[in-house]
């Protein structure tokens, strides 16, 4: 595998809001999101295949379909008392 064309990437995965950047001439360069922002919700609907602020401005009208404050729940099991916690107190399942 040839590494002259590769790319390594990082992404700052946040509860309330994530970036992502690439490393160029040995820096790391945010890449914005269109709207021009450095960073964007981490909040995604998978039914209609929304992300970022975009998912946000819609879920009070879909909140069963928008999956938002994941991090915490990553590595857990569903039998954690926190998953299930959680699970309380959001919409979706």
């Amino acid at each position: 595998m040839s590494t002259t064309n590769s790319k390594t990437i990082g992404i700052d995965l946040g509860t309330t809001n994530s970036c992502v950047a690439v490393m160029e001439g040995g820096k790391p360069k945010v890449i914005p999101v269109a709207e021009g922002a450095n960073t964007f919700p981490s909040i995604v609907e998978p039914v209609k295949n929304l992300v970022g602020a975009v998912a946000k401005n819609q879920m009070i009208l879909n909140s069963q379909n928008t999956i938002y404050s994941v991090k915490r729940l990553m590595g857990r099991k569903m039998s954690d008392p926190m998953v299930k916690d959680t699970m309380k107190k959001v919409a979706y399942e």
